[in-house]
């Protein structure tokens, strides 16, 4: 992000605002449902893992729709690859906050999920395309609207959800609607001739050996990052709007190190070694959070302390995905996040399962226990990542990277 023109950030034509916004919307979705979840085990009979399920169906669903979204939206285009998944996320929002089950909830939080991949997998490059002031301007935008988006999720989700569980659900309905047509109406179609991608290329990135490395360390990472995010609503035991500000201020700390934090630790220390420090460090701050899970105020603290520490990793994990390999970084790109996206997919069910069977602390436990597996990862394979500490550049190809890498 150095040398980007400092005036030329928030001067942009309005079709990357329109795009801009929509990320923030996207981004919401991650922790919308976190305040809600509570008051959906409540009103429609669910137990706490199946109310994960939310989750992970969401999930699962996006990451393994990034193996084939490269493929689409070299085949479609970007602007209908928008809309497209725009229109998924507004008729799969408005289903859940009609249905009348759980299942049907998390049914229709997959096709939520597949719309999103194909937003989030569109959106950098169509702002890259058309932003004043370079790449640089891009990723400042970007990184932007993905610290408002987290944000904001759980703080609006906790709003709505003091009315009704299904009050999130409706206000991504209105959101995404205008949305979809600020994108329709604002954004330029392209008569540019794009090379179709193969869609075996996202299988044949994970054979390089330091991104394969990367996504693995990535899957146990993101176990830790989704039992913080996704179970902690439960042991809190506040109502919606507690929870909403609590992970509003998760959101804001990982926001903080994620735009400013991280960039700063690159330039003056090597991206494994940040990453050699900061999972331990996070897997201590899980143990903590597991300790003292029955003392709210404590557990608020741990959890916020874990945003700075998630916000850190996530861009240190995008910015190595980028040297990692000279494959087209869209395509490295959506292969690892595919793969930690089952990280995310799997750890929600999995901690109230062992939250039912063990107690709250257990959760906390097994989120750091993998969160350890990453670091050893990284120590264990720093050999076959020592380029990714060997060059700094700044050019327009890194962008691409963060099309999906940091989408959580």
């Amino acid at each position: 992000m150095s040398g980007t023109p400092q005036g030329s950030v928030w001067r942009q034509p309005a079709q990357v605002w329109a795009v801009a916004f929509a990320c923030v919307v996207a981004f919401m979705g991650i922790g919308l449902v976190d305040p809600i979840l509570p008051a959906i085990a409540d009103s429609l009979q669910a137990s706490p893992v199946e109310t994960e399920l939310l989750f992970t169906s969401y999930l699962l669903v996006t990451g393994l729709a990034m193996l084939v979204t490269s493929w689409i939206s070299s085949r479609i285009g970007a602007k209908a690859t928008l809309l497209v998944g725009l229109g998924l996320i507004v008729v799969f929002a408005l289903l859940c906050a009609l249905s009348g089950s759980v299942d049907a909830v998390i049914g229709f939080r997959a096709g939520w999920g597949l719309g999103n991949a194909l937003f989030i997998s569109t959106a950098l490059a169509t702002i890259v395309g058309a932003a004043a002031g370079g790449s640089g301007a891009a990723i400042v935008l970007y990184e932007a609207a993905l610290g408002l988006g987290i944000a904001i999720g759980p703080l609006l989700g906790g709003f709505l959800g003091e009315i009704s569980w299904r009050g999130p659900f409706f206000g991504v309905v209105v959101l995404m609607s205008i949305g979809f047509i600020a994108v329709l109406t604002l954004v330029r179609g392209t008569t540019e001739k794009r090379e179709p991608m193969p869609l075996s290329a996202p299988f044949k990135a994970l054979r390089n050996p330091a991104l394969a490395t990367l996504a693995i360390t990535a899957l146990f990472y993101n176990i830790g990052f989704f039992v913080l995010l996704a179970f902690s609503p439960f042991p809190l035991g506040f109502g919606a709007m507690g929870i909403g500000l609590t992970f509003f201020g998760w959101g804001i700390a990982l926001a903080v190190t994620s735009v400013w934090v991280a960039p700063a630790l690159m330039r003056r220390i090597a991206r494994t070694t940040i990453m050699a420090v900061t999972l331990p460090l996070l897997a201590v701050d899980l143990i903590v959070a597991g300790l003292v899970v029955g003392r709210p105020t404590a557990l608020v603290v741990c959890i916020i302390v874990g945003g700075l520490l998630l916000g850190v990793m996530n861009t240190v994990l995008t910015e190595s995905v980028m040297e990692a390999t000279d494959l087209p970084r869209s395509v490295a790109s959506s292969a690892y996040s595919a793969v930690r996206f089952l990280g995310g997919a799997m750890a929600p069910p999995v901690a109230a399962a062992l939250a039912h069977a063990w107690g709250d602390t257990v959760p906390y436990l097994f989120a750091a226990a993998s969160v350890l597996i990453a670091a050893l990862t990284i120590l264990l394979r720093r050999r076959v990542l020592a380029h990714i500490d060997e060059t700094d550049d700044d050019s327009a190809e890194h962008a691409e990277a963060i099309l999906v890498g940091d989408a959580t």
